[in-house]
């Protein structure tokens, strides 16, 4: 019988080439594309994009930075905290009994107004503010002790405050750009003039609490008064003095004088409106 033939390797189309790498090595990474964060950042196009969007982002956030100083400027802003114990005094004693206050003039100094505590008739955010708050807490206070409390109908409270004072001073800008007047009186003069409300109310709910209906309306006769006088002679000082000095027709200070006793004879019904609900 014949031998078997023995089977014959077939001919190889590729050299083998894997002998000629070994195991990878402990400490040496694999062979392929290094996506470490150093190599990324060391190309050159990493690098152009990098301080590209570097320069964006500044630029971005200078745009911002203008654009709230553009509408709210702090500096001005801090002009309105600048008080001091003895100028808070002062000014609610001017806001209680404006009648016996005299000189209604605001203070300049090189065409610059003097600051709240260096004149007690420039206008003030402090006061408002502090008064807003402690309107709320004495809301709280007298809806607890009628046993009407809760968290719904303080934050109801508290926000029908708030929208009625930016409904005030929106409606108080357009009245000022329709009668064209021309004064230095900002937005945050009027949050100023409008927020010293606050003062009559927390009057008025502290005597109805204490005195029962009846005083709660002899207190809201008497800080309603108070406060239409305060705003005519204040607004009055900032208004009517432009017509004079512009020189304008009897028409337009006519105008501007129905807004400065419109302003005045609003505030009565927003004191009523706010406390009444307190109190009953």
């Amino acid at each position: 019988m014949p031998p078997v033939p023995q089977a014959t390797d077939a001919p190889q189309l590729f050299d083998d080439t894997s002998s000629g790498y070994g195991p990878p090595q402990a400490g040496y990474a694999t062979p392929g594309i290094d996506m470490s964060f150093n190599q990324i950042f060391a190309d050159p196009v990493a690098n152009v994009a990098v301080a590209y969007g570097t320069t964006i982002a500044s630029q971005g956030k200078d745009i911002v930075h203008k654009e709230i100083h553009r509408f709210v400027s702090i500096n001005k802003l801090k002009y309105f905290f600048a008080v001091d114990t003895t100028y808070v005094m002062k000014k609610l004693a001017v806001l209680l009994f404006p009648y016996v206050h005299q000189n209604w003039e605001v203070q300049y100094h090189r065409d610059v107004p003097l600051t709240p505590r260096q004149d007690v008739n420039a206008p003030d955010l402090y006061i408002p503010s502090m008064a807003f708050i402690t309107y709320i807490l004495l809301a709280g206070m007298a809806l607890g002790l009628q046993k009407r409390f809760s968290p719904e109908v303080l934050g109801m409270c508290a926000s029908t405050a708030f929208v009625w004072m930016v409904i005030e001073v929106l409606a108080l800008l357009l009245g000022l750009y329709l009668a064209t007047v021309q004064s230095d009186l900002g937005t945050f003069d009027l949050l100023a003039y409008c927020g010293y409300k606050y003062v009559g109310m927390i009057l008025t709910v502290v005597g109805g609490l204490i005195f029962g209906v009846n005083g709660y309306y002899v207190t809201l006769a008497w800080a309603s008064c108070s406060l239409m006088y305060f705003m005519v002679r204040s607004l009055r000082m900032k208004i009517l003095t432009s017509v004079v000095q512009e020189g304008l027709n009897r028409t337009s200070g006519r105008a501007q004088m129905y807004v400065t006793l419109g302003a005045a004879a609003f505030q009565p019904l927003i004191l009523y409106w706010l406390t009444a609900q307190l109190v009953h």
